[in-house]
């Protein structure tokens, strides 16, 4: 598979990092060559130097060879420029780019049906957005992706000192919490991935990750004392695109918002704009300010603004202060493990959701719906049984599966949600949900390529 990648900054560099390892024939564009020569000293890929919307370069870097092109710099009109060259020289190729502006929110539509003919446009701020969203409804979650339509929950919480699950092996699980079924499907402890197996013991300050349908995962995060009351007071720092678009969707819930934003001009355009949400011009690392707008009483913290040292400072100096729950913007990857041991534990990424977004649509397969696991440690992905796999008509004890991947549900045809078993057997039709090491990734992808057809 021959892909090309226009954007050698964190997005592009991370996925062709991640492509890189599961042997895919990677060429990334960019004009900077520094930035291109760290790349192809640390992966195996291919580099060019030029600029991606260049028909020509486009042409040298082998476009008409390529599956897909990846359209991911951080200037929408290089994307978008980039994709209408693809389509004139290479129309077979698919092409997706990365559009943030939202001026374009009413016309993905269009521009896949009409020229540059753009198969996928991914505005990584709206899934922000939704991704901020979950993490509010879900009390305690350090992490929440959605499944199978938003029917099951991808959840991963902090197992806090005191709690009945501390210390406990996963065999004992079933005589600890009675009639009710807990898959865990991955325990991330000291900046390491387990793929917990029946032995394993569940340590205090382990974020243990588990699948539950929605309707159950009250009860479910009762199991970890994670229940909160309803959220109703929300104090966003930084009014730029992703804050406007958060206090425009809460408003729609009529949950009460805050906004503090230091451009004055940024103030007048916020408040023109929501019509519910209170716009204070300021510095949201002022600790007086904070104090003024009463931050202990706020149920959540939202720090968006595009200084990530800004966001942090807020949010451990707001958590300092008393408030209950805050969430943090993040984009440098090199950060990501360093938030948790500073008591940072929400953490939200443009660039990471970009990815995301990105890789459901380079999977062998079609996949419906895949998702990084706390970073780019592992992935969740979604596919559907056909009756002439391996993995359908036996028990899931009998399946070979590559070690470091785990089926951790399966949704009959009638709708019915499994948490399987070893005797658990897979039947045509069923969806299944895999969670899938890096490492094992190419393998797993294999199986649902030659085996497996997706949605």
């Amino acid at each position: 598979m021959k892909i090309l990648i226009i954007g050698a900054g964190e997005v592009g560099s991370n996925i062709a990092n991640r492509l890189a390892h599961e042997n895919k024939d990677v060429v990334i564009i960019d004009k900077d060559a520094d930035a291109l020569r760290r790349i192809a000293d640390n992966m195996d890929v291919q580099v060019m130097v030029g600029s991606g919307h260049s028909p020509i370069v486009l042409e040298e870097a082998g476009i008409k060879r390529a599956e897909l092109l990846l359209a991911v710099t951080d200037k929408d009109e290089t994307n978008l420029v980039a994709c209408m060259a693809a389509d004139i020289i290479s129309p077979a190729t698919k092409k997706l780019a990365r559009i943030r502006n939202a001026d374009f929110d009413d016309f993905h539509g269009v521009l896949r049906e009409k020229p540059p003919h753009i198969d996928t446009v991914i505005n990584p701020e709206i899934e922000l957005v939704r991704t901020i969203n979950m993490l509010m409804d879900v009390p305690g979650a350090v992490d929440v992706g959605e499944l199978v339509g938003g029917r099951i929950k991808f959840v991963g919480v902090k197992l806090e000192k005191g709690t009945k699950l501390a210390g406990a092996a996963l065999s004992s699980l079933g005589s600890i919490i009675g009639k009710h079924r807990l898959l865990i499907a991955a325990i991330i402890r000291k900046d390491e991935l387990i793929i917990p197996k029946g032995k394993d013991i569940l340590l205090p300050g382990d974020l243990i990750y588990f699948v539950s349908e929605q309707e159950k995962l009250p009860e479910t995060l009762d199991i970890f004392n994670k229940n909160e009351a309803p959220l109703k007071r929300v104090l966003i720092v930084g009014g730029g695109r992703i804050g406007l678009r958060l206090a425009k969707n809460l408003e729609e819930k009529s949950i009460y918002t805050k906004i503090i934003e230091k451009d004055p001009e940024r103030c007048k355009f916020l408040a023109d704009k929501l019509n519910k949400t209170i716009v204070l011009n300021g510095d949201g690392s002022d600790q007086e300010l904070l104090q003024e707008e009463n931050i202990k009483e706020m149920d959540v913290l939202v720090t968006l603004t595009s200084d990530e040292e800004t966001n942090i400072l807020v949010s451990l100096l707001a958590k300092q202060m008393g408030v209950r729950k805050n969430i943090t913007r993040i984009n440098k990857f090199s950060y990501f493990s360093l938030m948790s041991a500073i008591g940072i534990d929400q953490v939200v990424s443009t660039r990471l959701s970009a990815i995301d977004s990105i890789l459901r649509h380079i999977r062998r397969g079609k996949v419906l719906s895949t998702r990084s696991v706390k970073g780019e440690r592992a992935e969740i992905m979604e596919a559907v049984a056909l009756d002439t796999s391996e993995i359908v008509g036996k028990p899931l004890m009998n399946v070979s599966f590559p070690a470091g991947a785990i089926v951790i549900g399966i949704v009959r045809t009638e709708g019915k949600f499994i948490i399987p078993t070893g005797e658990s057997v897979i039947q045509p039709g069923d969806r299944i949900i895999i969670l899938a090491d890096r490492k094992s990734i190419p393998k797993v992808e294999k199986i649902l390529t030659v085996k497996l057809e997706f949605f």
